[in-house]
Formats: structure tokens, sequence, C-alpha cells
């Protein structure tokens, strides 16, 4: 394969389907690089002490990947070396222990991609607008039904026509109905 053939490529994408990290990885190889560096950032089941049943992203996608891009100049101009960057983001929900961002860097020698996939993920996570929300088994239930939890228990200790249990059983099955269809 000739030089001018292999030319350094960024793999730049946000998505909301389930990410591969054999495709990633698979955009940066190169017969001219002895190191391909991956990096995967995965959703863990708890945050703060807390438990998570997902992680959900949201992006300004256009100024996100313009932002992405930018990085990869940046990358490029601290390790001339480096070939091939890929930064791939998920968007919307993303499971316990499936991929949230995958970023895969090849060069020649494994200390530059190395330091260049560490770069790009911090700067990624400072700069980059693309923002991350943890849902907990409480943060999943929608604001408008606890406001009307409150609500019963309000009516009830001013006094009500329905009692306060047979309200939140009411409000608890519409909060099951809610959580079916999601």
């Amino acid at each position: 394969m000739d030089e001018s053939e292999d030319v350094p490529k960024d793999f730049i994408k946000l998505r909301s389907e389930k990410l591969s990290v054999d495709e990633v990885s698979e955009l940066v190889v190169s017969p001219y690089c002895g190191a391909v560096s991956v990096f995967i950032g995965t959703t863990r089941n708890n945050f703060e002490g807390k438990k998570v049943i997902h992680l959900e992203y949201e992006a300004y996608t256009s100024m996100a990947e313009s932002e992405i891009k930018k990085i990869c100049r940046d990358v490029r101009q601290k390790w001339p070396s480096i070939k091939h960057i890929a930064v791939h983001h998920r968007l919307g929900v993303v499971p316990i222990t499936e991929a949230s961002v995958i970023i895969a860097v090849s060069s020649p020698h494994r200390a530059e991609s190395l330091e260049a996939v560490m770069y790009c993920i911090n700067i990624l996570k400072a700069s980059v607008p693309i923002w991350k929300k943890a849902s907990s088994s409480l943060s999943s239930f929608p604001t408008m039904l606890l406001l009307k939890c409150c609500i019963v228990l309000f009516r009830h200790m001013v006094g009500s026509s329905q009692s306060c249990c047979q309200e939140m059983l009411l409000l608890t099955n519409s909060v099951h109905s809610i959580k079916c269809r999601a």
C-alpha cells in the first residue's frame, strides 16, 4: 500500500444505536501503525452511592461534532505521528454495561496512541456539549407524579372525600403503566 493511500482520517459519530468496539477499532487500523489504543466508557450500576438503572445522553449535535473535530486537530498537533482517530458517542438511553463512548487511535508506537486516547476522553468530557443524566429507581418517576403524591398527602392532612390509601393506589397504578410504556 502506498503511503498516500493511507492518509490520516478522523471518524466522528454520534448515534442512538448500540456502539461496537470492533467497528470503531477497525476504522483506525493501518499497516503503518504498530499500535491501536482504545478507550471504552461504559454505564456502571452506581453513581455517588446511588443505584443507576441507565444513563441517558443528549447533545447539541452540530456543536458536539465540531468540538470533537477540534480535539482531533489538537491531538494531531500534540502527537504528529497519530494516523487515525475514531470517536463514537452514544445518545439516548444507554443500559448498564453498554458502551457510552468509544475512542480509538492508531500510531506507529504505543506511547503516542495511549496518551492521545487519554487526552481525547478528558477533553471530550470537559468541553463537548454532550449531557449525561443518570436514572436511578427514584429519578425514573415522572416529576408530575411526585407532585401529585404531595398533593394527595396534603389533601389527606386537610380532609378529603377519598381516602389517602385509595388515591395513592391510583397513583401507583399510573406510575406502573407509565413505566411499562417506556
